[in-house]
């Protein structure tokens, strides 16, 4: 787990918390939040370009949101769209935060994902097509039995009131 691996197109983005299985899916829709890589790569850094840009994915138990318990609005780190309320986070012990639901089902865009060799489906946000995490049916026990496993470095949070 010691970095990403680059081609001359690919900036660079060594970590140790990120692990890339990198795969350039983000060529299909326009979305109402565009920019060049470049312009990513600045405004990101190279830890949340890779993630949300590259679709890597961070070290389970790394990310600052995994514990965080207050209420508040978790929003795209890449552009600040409101994606999930606290109210829907939950505790599913995977190491990454959890979620049954989005804020609304336009908040995201759900793909089939097949890059590790099984088939997932994957999250993006919808207003700028930036890597979120995956969406499983596990989410025992929630209204919804989904479970949204998002990484920290791609969600922004704004607490209540603030």
């Amino acid at each position: 787990m010691g970095g990403m691996t680059t081609t001359p197109e690919t900036p660079p983005a060594d970590s140790p918390a990120v692990d890339s299985h990198a795969v350039d899916s983000h060529a299909v829709d326009s979305h109402a939040v565009e920019k060049t890589d470049a312009e990513w790569l600045a405004e990101l850094g190279p830890e949340r370009y890779a993630v949300l840009r590259q679709s890597a994915t961070e070290r389970a138990w790394s990310g600052e949101l995994l514990d965080e318990s207050r209420a508040g609005l978790y929003t795209c780190a890449a552009c600040n769209a409101e994606l999930f309320k606290s109210g829907t986070k939950f505790d599913s012990g995977c190491g990454w935060p959890s979620f049954y639901d989005s804020v609304n089902p336009d908040a995201v865009e759900l793909l089939e994902d097949s890059s590790l060799g099984v088939v997932r489906t994957e999250v993006r946000c919808a207003a700028c097509g930036s890597h979120l995490g995956h969406v499983f049916d596990d989410g025992f026990g929630t209204p919804t039995g989904l479970r949204y496993c998002m990484n920290s470095l791609a969600l922004g949070f704004a607490p209540e009131g603030h």
